[in-house]
């Protein structure tokens, strides 16, 4: 009896690609190593974007590590853990795992690559993951990964799945400003270490069909730094919700001197001590100008040293691990929210207090001049580094507010938003986009463009 003829894999992934472009609703696995919003933007995106792909009415995933997400599980969003050795916990920062703890290679690799100095969650997630899908094989349509670029997604295409990533921006610039800001030789191959899983990153972007961004800022930087083809990186902008982020209700009073910024992490990249500088030089001439800052600063870092050299310890107040109703309840108290930063892929922060009618004086570092608008109409732009030039767009805010010019500033900031930035118009360019890769993949018969089989 003649033996069977070889199973065409290809072009069963090309019906398979077919069958999920026409669906109307599509299922999709959404994929965070690094899941809960104090972490940074990933969970914020992740939340969000799962939480509006389920109100238009598609079936959405998510898989994370830790720490956890966030997740409107109450609209339709589902959870798969994903557990790590859970290396950096915040009660427990490198910690050192029990041997009962390692249970295969991919434990071992993230156990050791810490030891050495290096990030390994990139990686190991991206491993873990690819794992957990072999095992759902018929569940997904297409495969969305935010921001890991690990290269178990090589292995996802290889087993069948499509897959898009979301660059927020390449670590590459974090990378850059950490390296100019280090005091030391030793610190500077510290760092070197540290984001060696860039390398990695980078090769497995050139290989996906498609990579989603948020700001025409970071495309370039994308393209330019990771060395991703500029056919494959689409700009999908991110957004607020608009719902809670909105205007102060009526009678609420804004507090005098009031300034507010977020700082989720004291890095200098953040710029949060450049603020501090200007803070000082602004209560020469307005004594009642006080930060709020919501975050914290790491024991001895720049943020904590400037504070104790200026003499501020009365004119800031950290808040941390805010609710979102506290957010907007701190929003509502603020006269200007000022965004230092050296480098934005995007801003969440300048875009919450925007829609929040709160005045934004921004860096014009990254991305921040297409969040704000070059126009001034939103908010005002200083050069990045700049305490001087921070202190001067500040202070005209904050004294607007008796002219009403600081108000139309708000109430345009809110406009802005409501016309280019919300998560409305995220998912469905993002909806756009995985019909596009499906559709390339079943006219190319179950291949992917970038020599990956799908």
């Amino acid at each position: 009896m003649p033996a069977p003829p070889p199973l065409n894999t290809a072009g069963r992934r090309g019906e398979a690609a077919v069958a999920a472009a026409d669906r109307e609703h599509l299922r999709i696995a959404l994929l965070v190593y690094r899941g809960n919003p104090r972490s940074g933007g990933q969970g914020v995106y992740t939340r969000y974007l799962s939480r509006q792909l389920v109100r238009l009415g598609h079936r959405v995933t998510v898989l994370s590590g830790q720490p956890w997400p966030h997740l409107d599980t109450d609209e339709g969003v589902r959870l798969l853990r994903v557990p790590s050795l859970d290396l950096y916990r915040e009660t427990d920062p490198f910690r050192l795992p029990r041997p009962s703890e390692l249970r295969d290679t991919t434990d071992l690799v993230e156990l050791a690559t810490m030891l050495t100095g290096g990030f390994p969650e990139p990686r190991t997630f991206s491993l873990r993951a690819r794992r957990v899908l072999a095992a759902r094989r018929g569940e997904f349509d297409l495969v969305h990964d935010n921001q890991s670029f690990g290269t178990g997604l090589l292995g996802m295409m290889a087993d069948g799945w499509p897959v898009v990533g979301t660059c927020h921006h390449p670590v590459t610039v974090d990378r850059l400003l950490d390296t100019a800001q280090a005091s030391s030789l030793g610190r500077r191959l510290s760092l070197k270490r540290w984001y060696g899983f860039i390398r990695m990153q980078n090769a497995v972007a050139r290989r996906l069909p498609r990579i989603l961004t948020v700001s025409a800022s970071s495309r370039r930087d994308i393209v330019e730094q990771m060395g991703v083809e500029g056919a494959r990186v689409a700009v999908v902008p991110i957004g607020a919700d608009t719902g809670l982020f909105c205007a102060p209700a009526s009678g609420t009073e804004r507090v005098p001197g009031r300034i507010m910024t977020t700082a989720s992490a004291d890095v200098p990249l953040k710029g949060l001590a450049y603020l501090l500088e200007a803070l000082a030089k602004l209560r020469t001439e307005q004594p009642d100008a006080h930060l709020v800052v919501v975050g914290e600063p790491r024991p001895g870092s720049a943020a904590a040293q400037t504070i104790e050299r200026l003499g501020l310890e009365g004119a800031v107040i950290f808040r941390p691990g805010v609710s979102d109703d506290e957010l907007v309840g701190l929003y509502s108290q603020a006269r200007v929210a000022v965004v230092p930063s050296l480098y934005e892929g995007f801003s969440l922060p300048a875009v919450e207090a925007m829609a929040c009618e709160v005045p934004v004086v921004a860096s014009m570092g990254g991305a921040l001049p297409e969040v704000v608008g070059p126009d001034g109409l939103a908010g005002r732009l200083v050069p990045p580094g700049d305490p001087g030039a921070l202190a001067g767009a500040v202070g005209e805010v904050l004294a607007g507010w008796a002219t009403g010019s600081s108000a139309r500033m708000g109430r345009a900031g809110r406009q802005r938003v409501l016309s280019r930035f919300t998560w409305a118009r995220c998912a469905e360019g993002a909806v756009e986009h995985y019909r596009q890769v499906l559709g390339e993949v079943a006219r190319a018969g179950g291949r992917l463009p970038g020599g990956g089989s799908c």
